[in-house]
């Protein structure tokens, strides 16, 4: 028990350390940037305000799509780069269900859990189309996914004939802002309720153990018994899953939709949010509780950048810079030698 613990935490080690640092930057730069006020939305509803706030706002669609990222970071050793765009064919299938032909309807042609629902069946399709070209055709994740990269937010602006609908329906809205007489936003509270479902699924399923398999040794988990086609497929489906919840959030904040625009580059936070984790963008072994944090962390960093006055077309290139330093700090040599140096600094401690 003593060796997985310390396993644990070291594997907490870089996003929590990340975490300090910028905490300790921005309260010796601006001590004000942790101020939560209570303030009211145009509605009149009192609501929680502040940094802090915002990266726990924004932060949790991107734990969201954290899941799913690291699921297939894990079994197939690529990343997804189509999940931007995916929640914009995500968002527009929500946006085309309520609103129907008339892109600026009085009411909703139908229930905003059939609209959701839709979302997901067509999300998780493009997802099933991203997991068969990697298992069964043996491409490359980031190539088969470039596909969709390019295509998709084509395919986003023709299912509303490159129309903008907009929803009036005020309910529509709790999904991406606030619920009347809750301060905190409701991002939050559905990406606790999806890393709740990923817990107990990988609690109480084989998932997680047959994903770090195929991830290892794919010729190994065959013999097994394991079917790596089938995980790696299955992986890029939960992550069409989460990317349908992360559409809805999105659409939900403006009650709209901008085709090239939405969720744009949130890709990258995403990967490297399994980066931060700890995760190797290789494959194989996965921290999902470092993951879920590393999201957060990313959002705290985008947030203090934004704070800075740093232009958001610059913003791609200081996460470029970090995505960089991850990715060495993650190549075996590179971990070998802080391996061997941790071992000098730390203390010899008797594991009973």
């Amino acid at each position: 028990m003593g060796k997985k613990k310390i396993a644990f935490n070291k594997q907490l080690l870089i996003p929590l350390a990340a975490l300090a640092a910028l905490a300790l930057f921005n309260l010796i730069k601006d001590p004000s940037f942790f101020k939560i006020t209570m303030g009211t939305n145009s509605l009149g509803d009192p609501v929680l305000n502040g940094y802090l706030i915002t990266i726990l706002d924004y932060g949790s669609e991107l734990a969201i799509l954290a899941i799913g990222m690291t699921l297939v970071t894990a079994a197939s050793g690529g990343q997804d780069i189509s999940v931007g765009a995916a929640i914009a064919i995500a968002g527009s299938v929500i946006l085309r269900v309520l609103c129907g032909t008339d892109s600026r309807p009085d009411t909703l042609k139908a229930p905003i859990i059939v609209a959701f629902l839709v979302a997901c069946v067509v999300a998780m399709l493009f997802g099933a189309f991203n997991g068969i070209l990697v298992a069964y055709f043996k491409i490359q994740p980031m190539v088969a996914t470039l596909i969709l990269f390019t295509a998709g937010r084509s395919i986003a602006a023709w299912i509303n004939n490159n129309e903008l609908p907009i929803v009036s329906d005020q309910k529509f809205t709790y999904f991406g802002g606030y619920i009347p007489g809750i301060p905190i936003p409701t991002p939050f509270f559905i990406a606790v309720i999806c890393v709740v479902i990923i817990m107990l699924v990988l609690k109480f399923t084989t998932l997680g153990l047959y994903t770090q398999s195929v991830g290892i040794n794919g010729s190994s988990s065959r013999l097994n018994g394991i079917n790596p086609e089938f995980v790696k497929f299955l992986t890029f489906v939960i992550l069409g899953l989460c990317v349908a919840v992360a559409g809805l959030i999105k659409v939900s904040r403006l009650s709209t939709i901008n085709y090239s625009v939405i969720a744009k580059d949130i890709e990258m936070d995403a990967i490297l949010a399994v980066a931060l984790g700890g995760n190797a963008l290789s494959g194989g072994k996965f921290n999902m509780t470092a993951s879920i944090l590393g999201a957060y962390v990313i959002q705290f960093l985008t947030t203090t950048l934004y704070k800075m006055n740093v232009n958001s077309d610059a913003l791609s290139a200081y996460k470029a810079v970090v995505v960089i330093i991850l990715v060495v700090l993650s190549t075996p040599v590179v971990r070998k030698k802080l391996g061997a140096i941790w071992a000098k600094i730390a203390p010899k401690k008797e594991v009973a």
